[in-house]
């Protein structure tokens, strides 16, 4: 221990001795940018069953042998239930304003509507939010981040019924009442889109719902289930923001919107057909969320291509669409390349075969840019200033949120827990995506956070904790926490030292 100790408070050292010919500066942004870290309640709490906790989808699911790959769960993780404290700590240790965090439903709601709020839910989250603010960071708030209480997908099939936009609703109001005092930045969802494809068109997350050729599950509808569930998110999310801004918002001074994933396309070809195919493989992703609540459909090219498969909004669903948003929380790493399979075959069973688009990460055995720990991430920092560029013009410069960006690390890569905490390829990583957003506010571009996935090392979803994103090191078999060499170039970076960037001495 003492020599881990040892060895990372000499890189430290050596990172303030070696200049970081950085061209970004904290000084490069608006003073009330928020700068800060990101996780979610079912990656980091832990306490899976405590205090009247129920099952979530994601407990369910995890349990099944064969699901995950390392054959783990989220049963104890990084313990944030009870560390809570030592974990903000360490966010202000950084220099960070702000954390956005999950809230879990099962805590709050452990039967849906159906049941009774649970003291003990609203109770961790008002400690953790009172701690945040007692250290000058600002709470930033998802509702719902993958993981739903099992009672709702055993009640009624949760996101594949109308009936979950009431218990999403009831959940909302919950948390607004309970909360939004001091809870000033609130996210709806995050990612739905993942959420919809991976649950019930591929089948890889919860429920495991698939058909041929995505897959071999036991029940599903590939072809308009991940449509129907998204119809469901995209609803659900109205209804929250109806009740904010009927209830809640002129009281509370606070704002609402959603966070979706993106990847930035570019052609495989300088072709007409793959020039063609990058528009439509960006309209089936954020603009599958972002048009119906911008503009009351979704887009065209999705229309165009699926005709009746995709819903139709009511009148009712339209006048609940009209709330819209006031933020658009963007969640991005990478870039691929986008190949037309319009008029050829298309890869069969993945999740851009109803885009007619097949992706890659190569052209003529070169990569788009360096590669990460993690298939199909590339590094490639230009990416984000499209994304936000794309994202600008599409919603009339609607303010934006980079609500997560990161790179990993792969257990497998490392033999000690030195190497871990030698991330200078996250360093370079942050530093040039960091830049780019930079350039696209000089640009014009209304962005006014950022915030990195993620504050420790978790549990990954189907990584499990084989894929490392944390600025801090965790040894989940005692849960310590290490910062890493990430985490002291953010420190030194949010401390404003224009003079000098840093980086470690190694590079």
């Amino acid at each position: 221990m003492a020599g881990k100790k040892a060895w990372f408070l000499l890189v430290s050292y050596l990172l303030l001795l070696v200049p970081w010919a950085s061209a970004v500066h904290r000084s490069d942004f608006p003073q009330s940018f928020l700068f800060g870290t990101a996780t979610s309640s079912h990656q980091i709490e832990g306490a899976y069953l405590e205090d009247n906790k129920s099952l979530s989808n994601w407990d369910v699911f995890t349990h099944v042998p064969g699901r995950i790959n390392d054959e783990s769960n989220a049963d104890i993780t990084d313990d944030h239930y009870h560390r809570y404290e030592g974990d903000i700590d360490l966010m202000h240790s950084l220099g960070v304003n702000a954390y956005r965090f999950s809230i879990s439903w099962t805590r709050i709601l452990p039967k849906g509507r159906h049941g009774r709020v649970n003291p003990a839910g609203i109770a961790f989250y008002n400690k953790l939010i009172n701690s945040l603010l007692l250290k000058g960071i600002q709470p930033f708030d998802t509702l719902n981040h993958y993981d739903i209480p099992q009672e709702l997908e055993d009640r009624y099939g949760a996101w594949l019924n109308a009936e979950i936009q009431y218990d999403f609703g009831y959940f909302a109001d919950v948390c607004f009442n309970a909360f939004g005092d001091r809870v000033k930045y609130w996210s709806t969802f995050n990612e739905p889109r993942v959420a919809s494809q991976k649950g019930y068109m591929v089948g890889t997350y919860p429920p495991g719902r698939c058909s041929q050729p995505f897959g071999s599950c036991a029940d599903g509808n590939s072809d308009a289930e991940p449509y129907v569930v998204t119809h469901n998110i995209i609803l659900s999310h109205a209804t929250a923001v109806e009740i904010y801004r009927e209830k809640y918002q002129s009281k509370q001074n606070g704002v609402i919107g959603i966070v979706v994933s993106t990847i930035w396309f570019e052609p495989f070809r300088d072709v007409p057909e793959d020039r063609l195919a990058v528009e439509r493989a960006l309209s089936f992703n954020a603009p599958w969320l972002l048009d119906p609540l911008v503009y009351g459909d979704y887009p065209p090219e999705m229309r165009h291509i699926l005709g009746e498969i995709l819903p139709s909004f009511s009148s009712e669903d339209r006048r609940k669409l009209s709330y819209k948003l006031d933020f658009i929380g963007i969640n991005h790493y990478t870039t691929l390349y986008v190949q037309d399979c319009m008029f050829s075959e298309c890869p069969q069973g993945l999740e851009t075969q109803h885009a007619l688009v097949a992706l890659t990460g190569e052209r003529d055995g070169v990569p788009i840019g360096p590669s990460t720990a993690m298939h199909m991430l590339y590094v490639v920092p230009r990416g984000i200033e499209k994304t936000i560029t794309y994202i600008m013009k599409r919603y009339n410069n609607m303010p934006m949120i980079i609500a997560e960006n990161g790179c990993p690390q792969r257990g497998e890569n490392y033999t000690n827990v030195e190497a871990w905490l030698d991330d200078r390829d996250r360093i370079e990583y942050l530093d040039s995506y960091l830049t780019k957003v930079a350039e696209s506010i000089r640009n014009g571009a209304d962005v006014r956070g950022y915030f990195i996935w993620s504050l420790v090392d978790n549990f990954e979803w189907l990584y499990g904790y084989t894929l490392r994103f944390g600025l801090y090191h965790v040894n989940f078999k005692t849960q310590e926490r290490t910062p890493k060499l990430s985490a002291q170039w953010y420190k030194e970076f949010l401390q404003n030292r224009d003079e000098a960037q840093y980086k470690s001495a190694f590079i």
